[in-house]
């Protein structure tokens, strides 16, 4: 260990360690654009100068230097908002606002920009050049999901050294020099066929790099972030839901945003603070249409009723057998497993596979098994195979199906169906009972991936009317009467 001061207050920290490493670690704030706690320090943008003087210096000898590349030694002393500081870091930003457009009112980083806010912190003064700002290319497609705006890009190349040092796919540079520098993708379109590429919207530290999907959707302070884990695979990334807070909710036009998913953003994981971007597009799952109604062979019929049949054919039965999700939270499980598992021969089964194009496996995030819960279900039933083959064994005469991935047609012809699904889907009307169920974001619960940890999710939204949680509809098939909230 190292002992240095930070603002006169005598610190320790690692002997390998940088000033800003030390400082953060320390809870002192540095400002910095193209330092990142994840990726090789380029030390280009220098806004987080400070000012250091060795051990033994005399007061004023100091010098000013970059905290991201600063190793710390004995003895130094280290101001991080001394005047001297401060009017660096104001000239600093004077240049990269240079040629910076003023567009902050459309732009989808307000209220997220740190060259918003380090302008206001450390400079807050209109620029002194009156030349014409250099222009550069708008709204330049580097793929099928993300644009650029090289006139608000400040050449941090954060998303250059993401391509290079985290996702492998080496598929962004730098080109040209100067002024005339534009980032763009390598000619073999290995940035759009990059899985992870999502995440240097994320890393950017100003509006260069847009997301297709949420380009003017919504503004971010009408917006909040609900924890929650990726369902995309075994992996079970942590997760942030986006959607609209309870004080923006539209009132008559547009409704339906109020229960969107707006976008996704990785919370910090073993791995680091990514996700792939199949993990981004949660709302294509959670968004489809939903079925919001029980049914008995088809036809829509109260809740009390769907129980009663199928407490009815659960008394019948002499050999039942439930296809248990792999989808479903680790709290449904042990309930259905409390107030059912004596009446069914459980067997885990997955709910979704790999889709076409898709990346199935590889050595950093994504997992082969397509579902977030199979570890969970698989501690308290019997697997089956990860794939669509199982084989219902021939005399079982009551199914009950949780959930997708399993097709009616290889259920033993004269068995008896229950069936529990969110979503509007051919095999609902088929099922002898059906019921609806709540999906992740309506609910609290946990899945453990594929590593043995358990994460959590809260509910992002309210259940729509007529859908009910699994737990409840399992206590009114395991008992007489039973009252069910929507």
């Amino acid at each position: 260990m190292v002992d240095f001061y930070i603002n006169d207050q005598l610190v320790q920290a690692d002997d390998n360690q940088t000033v800003m490493q030390a400082a953060r670690e320390h809870g002192v704030f540095i400002p910095y654009f193209c330092w990142h706690p994840d990726l090789s320090v380029p030390g280009n943008c220098r806004i987080c100068m400070v000012e250091v003087t060795a051990e033994g210096g005399a007061e004023g000898s100091g010098w000013l230097d970059i905290a991201c590349n600063m190793p710390i030694t004995r003895g130094m002393r280290v101001l991080t908002d001394s005047e001297r500081v401060r009017a660096r870091r104001k000239e600093t930003l004077q240049f990269i606002t240079l040629n910076h457009p003023v567009d902050c009112g459309i732009c989808d980083k307000a209220g997220e920009c740190t060259l918003q806010d380090y302008h206001v912190a450390y400079n807050g003064s209109p620029s002194i050049s009156r030349d014409a700002k250099v222009h550069a290319t708008k709204h330049y497609a580097l793929s099928d999901r993300i644009v650029l705006d090289n006139e608000r890009c400040i050449l941090c190349t954060r998303c250059v050294r993401f391509t290079r040092e985290i996702s492998k796919s080496n598929s962004l540079g730098v080109q040209n020099r100067g002024d005339h520098s534009l980032i763009r993708p390598t000619e073999d379109g290995a940035f759009a066929a990059d899985p992870y590429s999502d995440n240097v919207v994320d890393i950017c530290p100003v509006g260069a790099l847009l997301s297709r999907d949420f380009l003017h959707q919504a503004r971010v302070w009408y917006l909040k972030p609900t924890p929650s884990v990726c369902p995309g695979c075994d992996r079970g990334c942590a997760v942030d839901i986006w959607h609209r807070k309870n004080e923006w909710k539209l009132k008559s036009v547009g409704t339906e945003h109020n229960a969107r998913i707006d976008r996704v953003t990785p919370r910090e994981n073993p791995a680091g603070p990514w996700v792939c971007n199949q993990g981004r597009d949660l709302a294509k799952i959670f968004g489809r249409a939903r079925a919001v109604g029980a049914m008995l062979k088809g036809r829509p019929v109260e809740l009390d009723a769907a129980l009663r049949a199928a407490r009815e054919l659960l008394k019948g039965a002499k050999r039942a057998v439930a296809l248990v999700s792999s989808w479903a939270s680790n709290e449904e499980l042990a309930a259905f497993q409390r107030l059912l598992g004596s009446r069914f021969d459980g067997h885990v089964k997955p709910d979704r596979f790999a889709e076409p194009g898709d990346v199935v496996e590889d050595d950093f995030l994504i997992r082969a098994d397509k579902n977030p819960n199979r570890a969970g279900a698989r501690a308290l039933f019997p697997d089956t195979p990860a794939d669509e083959h199982f084989v219902v064994p021939e005399g079982t005469d009551l199914v009950l199906v949780w959930g997708e991935g399993y097709s009616f047609a290889r259920l033993p012809a004269k068995a008896k169906i229950i069936y529990l699904n969110s979503w509007l889907q051919p095999e609902n009307g088929h099922a002898d009972v059906f019921l609806p169920i709540s999906v992740q974001t309506e609910r609290r619960g946990t899945y453990t991936n594929g590593a043995g940890t358990a994460g959590t999710f809260e509910p992002s939204f309210d259940k729509p009317a007529g859908v009910f949680d699994a737990e409840d509809l399992f206590a009114g098939m395991a008992v007489q009467a039973v009252a069910v909230t929507s």
